[in-house]
């Protein structure tokens, strides 16, 4: 490359180059400390200054996405061991009554939740365990209604219908909650529970661990009904 066609290298061709040949400033580290870069404060500084900022900035962005990481590993651990600790209850249960006593105690203890519900819809006159059957003509599922025609986990806060309906002289007490659909082939019912705090359950939540609860009580009490 003679003088004339240095002088005429575009910015292109330079950092072509510098891509292609990324070892140079090994060579040339006497360059490093020369060459200056605008800063947005005004003042120049140099190469080997901004290098270390860029790297110190991708140095926390890495620390700050590992921190995510660590903090999401630790909620799934925490989603585990609740949703171990239910399963265990439930196997223990050996009646509907049973059950019923030890969902609310786990959900209670390990899911600090405030209220518990639990509905199963079918058309028992004599149950010995207070609202746990709900006619299927009842008036009382109309609130429902959409919950249960989408088969989805809902969290938000419930109406005032809702909030009694579920949870009785509590319902004022309820700032938000989730509830659960169980609509299966052998057993129609829903699960919810309630919060003091508003913020507990919200619509955004994801809906992976309370689908996989509502099938582990709904298969449990399926079991149950059947006497096994």
């Amino acid at each position: 490359m003679n003088k004339q066609e240095t002088l005429n290298l575009t910015s292109t061709q330079v950092e072509r180059y510098l891509r292609e040949h990324p070892e140079f400033f090994n060579e040339h580290l006497h360059l490093l400390e020369q060459m200056r870069i605008p800063h947005p404060s005004g003042n120049a500084v140099s190469l080997i200054s901004k290098q270390l900022e860029i790297f110190r900035g991708r140095h926390q962005e890495l620390e700050s996405q590992l921190t995510e990481l660590i903090e999401i590993a630790r909620e799934n651990d925490t989603s585990y061991v609740r949703m171990h600790k239910l399963t265990l209850a439930l196997l223990d249960s050996k009646t509907i009554e049973e059950a019923v006593e030890n969902l609310e105690t786990v959900l209670s203890e390990y899911f600090l939740t405030d209220f518990v519900a639990i509905r199963i819809i079918k058309h028992i006159p004599d149950a010995t365990v207070p609202k746990l059957y709900i006619d299927p003509d009842s008036e009382d599922l109309k609130p429902f209604s959409k919950e249960l025609s989408s088969n989805q986990p809902t969290c938000g806060r419930p109406t005032l219908t809702q909030a009694k309906i579920l949870f009785g002289d509590a319902a004022l007490e309820v700032q938000s909650y989730a509830i659960m659909p169980m609509m299966f082939s052998e057993l129609e019912g829903f699960l919810a529970v309630g919060s003091r705090e508003e913020s507990r359950f919200h619509f955004s939540m994801g809906s992976l661990f309370l689908t996989q609860m509502s099938e582990i009580v709904g298969t449990r009490l399926i079991a149950l009904l059947q006497g096994k």
